[in-house]
């Protein structure tokens, strides 16, 4: 009740005035959308690059690296 009182007191901004701040918000938000969208299109980039190369060695396209030739059953250590 009194936050609305208080709300209640305070003037509204002219037209004139107000204009400037709601554009001032919508190009702010437009920014933080557009860079929420290329740290997503950069994480989903780098995560399909890493899901190939799995694929590619579950394949047995590429020979084994020597730290996985070390977790092999039958590797001498």
């Amino acid at each position: 009740m009194i936050a609305t009182g208080l709300l209640a007191e305070l003037p509204a901004l002219p037209l004139h005035t107000a204009g400037k701040y709601v554009a001032a918000a919508y190009i702010v938000l437009f920014a933080m959308v557009l860079v929420y969208l290329a740290i997503i299109s950069v994480r989903m980039s780098r995560t399909e690059r890493e899901l190939g190369e799995l694929l590619e060695r579950l394949d047995g396209d590429q020979p084994a690296t020597p730290r996985q030739a070390d977790r092999e059953p039958g590797a001498e250590r």
